[in-house]
This record gives C-alpha cells, sequence and structure tokens, in this order.
C-alpha cells in the first residue's frame, strides 16, 4: 500500500495516497452534486498529499476531477429535473470565461483578502437561508425574463472568475445566486448551477492544461470515483427534493465559514 506509483502522471505517490485521493473525489462528487461545495473536501486532500510538490499541481488536477463528476451530475439531473437552457447556457459560456481569466490571475491577486471577503459573503448566504426555512422550497422566480437572464449572466461571470482562481465555495454561490436572486426551488437551482459549474471546470482546464500542470495519472483515476459520487448525489438530491438540498447546503456552508475562518485566522 505504501509503495511509490512509478508510472507517468501520478507524480511519484503512494498507493495509500492514492486511495485517499479517490474516497475524497467519491465524496467530493456526491457533494458537489446535490448543492456544491464539493471543492472543500478534494482540494484539502489533495493539497495534504501535495502531489508533484507545489500546491499548482493539486489545483489543475482537481479540476480535472470536478468536471468529469459535475459533466456527470449533469447528464442525471437532464433525465430527471428541468433545466431552462436559453438562460443557463449564455451564463455557462460566460462563467466558462470568468474561470480562464480568474486561473489565468490566480497569482496577481491577494489570496488572503478575498478569502476574508467571501468568509463574509458565506456567513451572510448561511444566515439568510438558516432564517427562512421556506427558502428554495420552490420556485418563486420573480423577475422578468429578461432581468433574471441579466442576474445570471452577470453572478455566473463573477463566480466562474472565482472557481479560476479556486475559491471555495463555488458550487454553493451558484445555488444561491439560482434560489436568492432569480427564485429557483433548490433541486432546479442545483441542476443548472452543475451545467455552469461544469463550464467553469473546463475553463480552468483550458489554462491548466497547456501550462502541463495537470497530472493525468491521478486526475483520471480520481475522475471515475467523482463520477461515481456525483451519479448517486443527483440522484439522492432529485428523489428525496429541496428541504433535503437545502439541509446539506446549509452543512456545506457551515463547514465552508469554519475552514475558511481557520485559513483566515493563521493569515494563510
Amino acid at each position: 500500500m505504501f509503495a511509490t506509483l512509478d508510472l507517468p502522471g501520478f507524480a511519484g505517490i503512494s498507493v495509500a495516497a492514492l486511495a485517499f485521493l479517490c474516497v475524497a473525489a467519491f465524496l467530493a462528487g456526491a457533494i458537489d452534486a446535490i448543492v456544491g461545495g464539493g471543492g472543500l473536501v478534494q482540494l484539502p486532500a489533495m493539497l495534504l498529499v501535495l502531489p508533484g510538490g507545489a500546491p499548482i499541481y493539486s489545483l489543475a488536477t482537481s479540476k480535472l476531477s470536478s468536471f468529469v463528476g459535475t459533466a456527470a451530475a449533469v447528464g442525471t439531473y437532464v433525465r430527471r429535473t428541468k433545466i431552462d437552457w436559453r438562460s443557463t447556457a449564455p451564463t455557462a459560456v460566460l462563467a466558462f470565461g470568468g474561470s480562464i481569466g480568474g486561473a489565468a490571475f490566480a497569482d496577481m491577486l491577494p489570496p488572503g483578502a478575498l478569502n476574508v471577503v467571501v468568509l463574509c459573503a458565506l456567513v451572510g448566504v448561511g444566515v439568510y437561508t438558516w432564517r427562512k426555512p421556506e427558502f428554495g422550497a420552490q420556485d418563486a422566480e420573480h423577475l422578468s425574463r429578461a432581468r433574471q437572464l441579466a442576474v445570471m449572466l452577470a453572478g455566473g461571470a463573477v463566480i466562474g472568475f472565482w472557481d479560476g482562481l479556486a475559491g471555495p465555495g463555488t458550487g454553493s454561490f451558484l445555488v444561491f445566486l439560482l434560489v436568492g436572486l432569480v427564485g429557483f426551488a433548490f433541486v432546479r437551482a442545483s441542476a443548472t448551477a452543475k451545467v455552469i459549474n461544469t463550464a467553469t471546470n473546463l475553463g480552468g482546464l483550458c489554462y491548466f492544461v497547456p501550462a502541463g500542470q495537470v497530472l493525468w495519472g491521478i486526475g483520471l483515476a480520481m475522475a471515475l470515483c467523482n463520477l461515481t459520487g456525483s451519479v448517486l448525489g443527483a440522484r439522492m438530491a432529485v428523489r428525496r427534493g429541496s428541504e433535503f438540498v437545502r439541509k446539506v447546503f446549509l452543512t456545506v456552508v457551515a463547514a465552508l465559514v469554519l475552514g475558511l475562518g481557520w485559513k483566515v485566522a493563521l493569515g494563510t
């Protein structure tokens, strides 16, 4: 189990480390498919193992795993719930572009300051959702078609940029955008968010692959596990409904707040 994998794309990690990363990828896929936030599990696990010896390899490789998982979740949601492609598709395109921009500027922005901003936003999101039990229980669209599209396009671009920067909570922010501002129910919001999140992951890969920063052996092994978790998570979300998704959403947001709060406290 502790023998090293001297194969291309595995960066010499041990079999035990690869098994650990695969379990993390499975859990991340399930969480991501339900409500987003799987990066809270997957990326820290990779940073703990640190394949390749530099954090950029963990970030780039995790994008490959997440892309496969979110794409699989989209396939499950498409068969089981409604997605408005007229607004979702252009939002995904803008989020894709935003993610490329975020990845390109990842080393130029102060991550510590961004962590504080996101931490405050997550606390607000969590408190608002917790205090409104009816929030996201069913569709409550209150915007005109044009305003709904404008909100989705602007939000998709900004959140896509954040995802390119490897910011935590991308999926959760997308869900909150669609529930809180657009008026979708949680299940429909989760389905739509998966389409957009697939685009942001692809955007990150479009930057990292040419840069040679994706460890393909590890990434593909994790992608298979992430895909399995994503399919199971999406089926569970559709079967158990918006109240279940709301509870998972609050749990993930609380975990993100704790994780980011710890990073801010340590100044990392």
